[in-house]
């Protein structure tokens, strides 16, 4: 962010999601993410902390001092960071969320590399991008990423894939006309 007032104006947004996206969320999407987490789970770029709200003891970290404050208000573990820098010791993570975030940052390879830091030997990154009518959606969005290009950026970082899932469901059409489309990837710390 910019100014307080653009990180102001984010978290204003982030508040806005429909009634099914908030329900897509809770019932469908997560659950199933959440079969991909194990252990002590840092979710980066937290936003207003729906994944926090979604399993409990989860650690949240953001950039944006607006949403800290939202979450922490809420009674939830979240941290402030700087860009590229997480405020905590190697290896103390089983798993990290990674939810709709990369697609945000220009170069994503120092965040990459400082979550295969945090991460212990074996732990995993769960890493979910939109497809092409999400990421079109939001002005803040910088990389575009298809499944090959998510694999690629996750590989350069020292993560070897452990599987990809297209959510809700596989389908060229939802990925071209649904918000809620997208792309996740279940990623293993290389040499862990």
């Amino acid at each position: 962010m910019d100014t307080q007032t653009n990180a102001a104006d984010y978290a204003e947004y982030l508040k806005q999601r429909s009634l099914f996206g908030h329900l897509y969320r809770t019932y469908w999407l997560y659950p199933r993410l959440a079969r991909a987490t194990s252990g002590k789970t840092l979710d980066v770029g937290c936003g207003i902390g729906d994944f926090l709200r979604f399993r409990p003891g989860t650690i949240g970290v953001d950039v944006n001092p607006e949403t800290i404050a939202y979450c922490r208000a809420e009674g939830f573990d979240a941290r402030q960071m700087q860009p590229d820098v997480l405020p905590f010791g190697d290896g103390e993570f089983d798993t990290v969320m990674l939810d709709n975030v990369l697609e945000h940052i220009a170069q994503p390879a120092p965040l990459l590399r400082e979550i295969a830091r945090v991460l212990k030997p074996k732990g995993r990154a769960v890493v979910g991008v939109p497809g092409r009518k999400g990421y079109a959606s939001d002005p803040d969005h910088k990389r575009f990423y298809d499944e090959p290009g998510l694999v690629a950026a996750m590989a350069t970082s020292g993560f070897d894939v452990v599987k990809v899932m297209h959510l809700p469901i596989p389908m060229r059409w939802l990925d071209a006309h649904a918000r809620q489309y997208c792309l996740y990837g279940v990623f293993a710390k290389a040499n862990g």
